[in-house]
C-alpha cells in the first residue's frame, strides 16, 4: 500500500496590486532617493520566488552565483549590458540574467516583477 503526503501550495493573488511591504533605499542606485520593496512567496534555500517593485532611476545589478527569471508584471525599464544593445522591457516580457550576469536597469515607470532565483 503507498501513502501520500499533502504539500502546500504557496500562492500570491492579486499580484499588480499585493502590498509588498515597506520601501527601502536601493542600496545599488545610481539616482538618488531611489526605493524598492518586495515580498517573498517561497524559498527551499536553492530556488526563490516572490514579488520586487522599484521606483523610476537607474542602478546596477550582478547576478553572481544565481540565476534570476523574472516577469514584468508593471512598468518599463531598459537594461543596459556592456558590450550588448539596450533592450526594453514592459508588462508581459521575460528577462534570463544568468549567474556572471552585470548590468544597469533604466527604470522609467515605476517597475514591478515577478522574479524567481536559482543558486549555482
Amino acid at each position: 500500500m503507498s501513502t501520500t503526503s499533502t504539500v502546500r501550495t504557496y500562492s500570491a493573488h492579486g499580484t499588480d496590486a499585493l502590498v509588498l511591504g515597506p520601501h527601502g533605499p536601493k542600496p545599488t542606485a545610481l539616482t538618488p532617493g531611489q526605493t524598492e520593496a518586495s515580498t517573498e512567496v517561497w524559498d527551499d534555500g536553492r530556488i526563490s520566488t516572490g514579488l520586487w517593485e522599484c521606483t523610476v532611476g537607474d542602478f546596477t545589478a550582478e547576478r553572481l552565483g544565481y540565476t534570476e527569471i523574472c516577469t514584468i508584471l508593471s512598468g518599463r525599464v531598459t537594461i543596459d549590458v556592456a558590450g550588448h544593445e539596450p533592450e526594453e522591457f514592459g508588462p508581459g516580457d521575460v528577462m534570463v540574467m544568468p549567474s556572471g550576469w552585470i548590468g544597469v536597469w533604466r527604470v522609467h515607470e515605476p517597475l514591478r516583477k515577478h522574479f524567481t532565483t536559482i543558486a549555482d
